[in-house]
């Protein structure tokens, strides 16, 4: 049934391969246009003076600094105009800690351009509902286009760019994954666009494919106050820090997937369906059933990855994840078994509701915006020589503020805790 039978929107069937919505990343040792957005290193943050309150350093299991897994530079111009946005996946190397909550958390970094002005909201009768659901999203635009600079009927990236990069001269809307920024790792925060978006002016990166044309969804909730109640904990230094994992950028393109041939059948050979009764079979059977149902999830994953194997990132802003495992409290989170004839689908968003817990700053419902895929472990630990570094995760992913809620002040960065959803690998 592969590739057709997928939980993510936008096919595009070009006969031989079909071309989806979902912008692939790549690891890459090569100093890209975007040195924002990388895998392993140290992370950078929006504005060096104001880094995240220091209990976000620490992994919640045994309370020791994590490494940096993964930095992506996050603009959405096309659903948040006003807002600089970056986003960073934390994991602890320390083996006790693996397979345990808390031992892997995200954060989203968030600076308005231009200050907001404040919303007078009526007040509402005592019938009405306390929440608005999510609109039905618009028809989406050519993400390729509106995210890397390209034509998503190519299938590919502008070789001149980074797909996760928008340091494209005279461009506007910039790659949510990718903006100017300097070579070394952490230091400079880039500048926010002011020109108006044009079909010209079309980032060439990563985040700029990710972007999506219809405005993102009113929400009648108010944000949480940025000031907290007592003074914070400051940052770490970074001799707290175990040692990172080695930094590699970040290219992109969108997913391709073949179209499977269909082997022939020699002249001569017939196939027997049939299977042979057996009175002690009714047990096996249904074991067996069981087995296949739980591996149905997995097949799925590893052979949809198998299209394309040196993927570490799959972005969807608003889209929909590829599930490890429907067994899991993630799975059973996000997996809807009553989806339709065809089997099941994730629900993140559907109908108007989401399965991700609501943002705890906020109150808004939470969408999904990327995961992680294994091969991304595979090129840490390739990196320092190492068979196991402790990291025995099947996908992490990520669930963020569907309404990017922050500061409301221009220049002004605030930090949020986001939902991250860790699969493990699973044990025999």
């Amino acid at each position: 049934m592969d590739p057709y039978d997928s939980d993510s929107s936008g096919f595009e069937d070009e006969g031989d391969y079909t071309e989806t919505n979902v912008l692939l990343g790549y690891a890459s040792e090569e100093v890209l246009e975007d040195v924002v957005s990388h895998l392993g290193g140290w992370p950078a943050w929006l504005d060096n003076s104001t880094p995240p309150p220091g209990e976000f350093a620490n992994c919640k299991v045994c309370n020791q600094p994590m490494n940096l897994l993964l930095e992506l530079h996050g603009d959405l111009p096309e659903y948040f105009p006003n807002d600089e946005r970056r986003l960073y996946i934390f994991s602890c190397p320390r083996k006790p800690c693996a397979r345990k909550p808390g031992s892997i958390r995200a954060l989203r970094a968030v600076r308005k351009t231009t200050a907001s002005a404040p919303k007078v909201e009526p007040k509402k009768a005592v019938t009405e509902p306390k929440k608005q659901e999510l609109q039905p999203q618009a028809p989406k635009t050519d993400i390729g286009a509106s995210l890397f600079g390209s034509n998503s009927l190519t299938g590919s990236v502008s070789a001149n760019s980074n797909p996760f990069s928008s340091s494209t001269a005279g461009n506007s809307n910039t790659n949510p994954f990718a903006a100017p920024a300097p070579a070394t790792p952490a230091s400079q925060t880039p500048k926010p666009s002011s020109a108006a978006p044009s079909a010209e002016s079309l980032a060439e990166s990563f985040a700029d494919k990710v972007r999506v044309s219809s405005p993102p969804p009113s929400s009648t909730t108010q944000a949480a106050p940025e000031a907290a109640t007592g003074p914070q904990t400051p940052w770490p230094s970074q001799s707290e820090f175990p040692e990172p994992y080695k930094q590699f950028y970040l290219d992109a393109e969108y997913e391709t997937m073949s179209r499977p041939s269909t082997p022939a059948i020699p002249e001569g050979v017939t196939i027997d369906n049939t299977e042979e009764e057996s009175g002690a079979g009714g047990s096996s059977d249904l074991k067996d059933a069981l087995e296949s149902e739980l591996d149905k999830a997995f097949m799925k994953f590893s052979t949809r990855l198998a299209h394309n194997p040196e993927q570490i990132l799959r972005y969807e802003f608003r889209g929909t994840p590829l599930l490890y495992s429907h067994a899991d409290a993630v799975g059973k989170r996000l997996h809807d078994a009553k989806g339709g004839a065809s089997g099941a689908r994730v629900t993140t968003v559907a109908s108007g509701a989401s399965n991700l817990p609501r943002c705890e700053y906020c109150g808004s419902e939470r969408v999904f915006e990327f995961q992680l895929v294994p091969h991304a472990i595979s090129v840490l630990e390739d990196a320092v020589g190492l068979d196991d570094a402790g990291m025995e995760w099947g996908t992490i992913i990520l669930g963020v503020c569907n309404r990017d809620c922050g500061p409301q002040q221009a220049k002004v960065t605030g930090w949020r805790e986001e939902w991250v959803g860790v699969q493990w690998e699973e044990t025999k």
